[in-house]
């Protein structure tokens, strides 16, 4: 197939993007570049790449041309970098996803998957795992916007038979992951010996997602039509602090962990519990994440810093 990538040069656009190409598939890559590149060298040679933003139409109609699919994941990212630009990050949100589903009906694209967020439970739910069906409770600018779209992406189901299904990602991490996330942030502190910054208790739990397992997700709903909207999720529950001595162990650091109080502005991101349900995930392929968070850190680190 033709498969178009917005954010394709990001952290899960690019594993994704690398795997679609060993797969055989001709893959268009649309990104800003402005978190830079991280295709790496092969696969970025394999692909058709554009520089743009999926805020200019135009862009998005040409990018599109001829494709099957479109995996609609530019965004903006990272807790501060969000916290510090709401109105940039609804943009990009809105308007770019508005593109794309307009540039899908003119070019006669059959399927938008689209990257949406677990932070859209936000501080929900709190006693229980987390399922599709559980009432959302998005704060944050960019929660709001993954939820708009959800349900702007379904309306275009119901009245004109677009098929899009919207990916609930929890916290996912893996190499060439940069330092806007915890899980490199924390690796980057570890090896140099410097204090491993947790913000508030340590004590809040996420759902962390090897990279290749949520690849793997992907691939395998690219044939599932309809409207749905799936959590992709490890289903373990680990705090913070667990992380961080996890992260220490793995790299033999010296570093200590300092606890920090959290700015103002990240509140609404520091839920204290989250944990996701891939059971939705498991009934429509057959599969759902299973690399656990030592073998994925282990991973990270055999990868990239290990000798």
């Amino acid at each position: 197939m033709k498969i178009l990538i917005t954010g394709g040069a990001g952290f899960i656009g690019s594993n994704l993007a690398k795997r679609l190409v060993n797969d055989g598939h001709s893959i268009v890559v649309l990104d800003s570049l402005l978190r830079g590149n991280k295709l790496d060298k092969i696969t970025y040679s394999k692909v058709e790449f554009i520089k743009g933003d999926t805020r200019d139409l135009d862009v998005v109609i040409s990018a599109s041309k001829n494709c099957d699919i479109i995996f609609h994941f530019a965004a903006v990212l990272g807790v501060d970098i969000v916290a510090d630009n709401p109105v940039e990050t609804m943009d990009v949100e809105v308007i770019g996803t508005r593109n794309v589903v307009e540039a899908a009906f003119i070019n006669n694209v059959k399927k938008i998957m689209y990257a949406s967020t677990s932070g859209i439970y936000g501080h929900s739910a709190f006693e229980s795992v987390l399922t599709e069906e559980v009432l959302v409770d998005p704060r944050t600018s960019y929660a709001m916007a993954k939820r708009y779209n959800e349900i702007y992406l379904a309306s275009h189901h119901q009245e004109k038979g677009l098929n899009v299904t919207s990916l609930r990602f929890f916290n996912v991490y893996g190499g060439n992951q940069d330092t806007r996330m915890v899980v490199p942030l924390f690796f980057e502190q570890a090896m140099e010996n410097s204090a491993i910054t947790v913000f508030g208790s340590g004590n809040q739990t996420r759902d962390f997602t090897y990279i290749d397992d949520t690849v793997e997700a992907c691939v395998r709903l690219m044939n599932i039509n309809g409207c749905h909207i799936i959590n992709i999720a490890n289903e373990a529950e680990w705090t913070i602090t667990e992380l961080s001595k996890q992260i220490k162990e793995i790299t033999q650091s010296k570093s200590e962990i300092v606890y920090l109080e959290a700015p103002k502005k990240r509140y609404d991101y520091e839920v204290e519990r989250r944990v996701g349900s891939s059971e939705k995930l498991l009934s429509l392929t057959n599969y759902k994440p299973a690399t656990s968070l030592p073998e994925g850190l282990k991973l990270i680190f055999d990868q990239n810093y290990s000798n």
